[in-house]
């Protein structure tokens, strides 16, 4: 057997890194083959040999060094390393907390909470244009959102531009109450959501009044070059081609724009193609245009999440299947 001892600067950090869990500590000694005992600020490991010991004291290392940078290691975040602990991507992992991608912001600082998150803001930051395509719950708008602010923050750009198309709404949106502006607000909450998270709600509605952050519908980007802006549409897969067409060469001189949306909840009518689907069978190959896919396994709400995208994924394909053999 070999073994090694981890020091840390206090008992309470060491406990807080696996969540003063008894269960997380057995959890990592499966995860890892290994053997851990704590006692007040230090930790011993023992292992058969020195493969699983070092990736365990690098495991608890780079917890040490994300809480050092003020990040928070969630459950799930620390249960999804724990279950990549015997994969070739374990360091990839690591490098997360010990080596973050973190947009610092004037309220709060923004971290990738897993490989893709991280990879999207390295797309982001490359790429004039780019889609962020997957499942609910994977960060592709929130973290669009915080890229644009932090450009905003740096005087890359001089405004931000927030739009979804109001499909949902339809025929219904005349049999609201208020104006149009108010009538398009809860299509539009998930953006404002996004913003006052980041930015506090009364700074929020500082930028807003000014200009600076503009949230608005699809149909209000009709005719506009729009320069020196970060640009972002959400909802995308409610576009219809000749709404994305129109949406994207809106693009102006030092712009960005990012495209987000999920093509397995398409709300448009039968009869109408997705204009996210239409974009990423023709921009395929441009310089300059990236797509990147986020997958379920990328989710990182509540876990309960994961699994109901899943058990929605499955139905679904088996609806498919049976209107499929029910045609021969």
């Amino acid at each position: 057997m070999m073994e090694k001892e981890l020091a840390f600067p206090s008992a309470r950090l060491l406990s807080s890194l696996y969540k003063d869990s008894a269960e997380n500590v057995e959890m990592a000694e499966k995860s890892f083959g290994v053997k851990m005992v704590t006692r007040g600020d230090w930790l011993k490991i023992e292992a058969p040999c020195e493969k699983p010991l070092e990736r365990a004291c690098a495991f608890f290392k780079a917890l040490e060094s994300a809480s050092a940078r003020g990040i928070s290691v969630s459950q799930t975040d620390y249960e999804r390393i724990l279950k990549n602990a015997g994969s070739e991507n374990f360091e990839a992992f690591l490098e997360l907390y010990s080596k973050p991608a973190v947009l610092a912001l004037r309220r709060k600082s923004i971290a990738a909470k897993n490989l893709s998150q991280k990879s999207y803001l390295k797309t982001i930051e490359e790429n004039e244009i780019v889609f962020g395509i997957g499942p609910a719950g994977t960060g592709k708008t929130y973290l669009a959102v915080a890229a644009a602010l932090k450009a905003l923050q740096d005087r890359k750009i001089e405004k931000i531009i927030l739009t979804r198309p109001a499909v949902e709404a339809g025929e219904a949106l005349g049999f609201l109450p208020g104006d149009l502006q108010e009538k398009l607000q809860p299509y539009l909450r998930p953006l404002y959501d996004a913003m006052f998270d980041m930015l506090g709600q009364e700074d929020a509605q500082k930028v807003m009044e000014k200009r600076i952050v503009e949230i608005a519908p699809l149909a209000y980007m009709r005719g506009r070059t729009l320069s020196n802006a970060f640009i972002i549409l959400d909802e995308a897969q409610n576009t219809t081609t000749e709404q994305m067409m129109m949406f994207l060469t809106r693009l102006g001189e030092n712009s960005r724009m990012i495209i987000t949306g999920d093509i397995t909840q398409i709300d448009l009518p039968r009869n109408k193609k997705s204009g996210l689907k239409d974009a990423m069978r023709i921009l395929s190959g441009i310089k300059g245009i990236e797509f990147f896919n986020f997958l379920k396994t990328d989710v990182v709400r509540h876990r309960l999440v994961t699994k109901i995208v899943e058990a929605y994924e499955r139905a679904q394909k088996a609806e498919e299947s049976h209107d499929s053999q029910g045609t021969h």
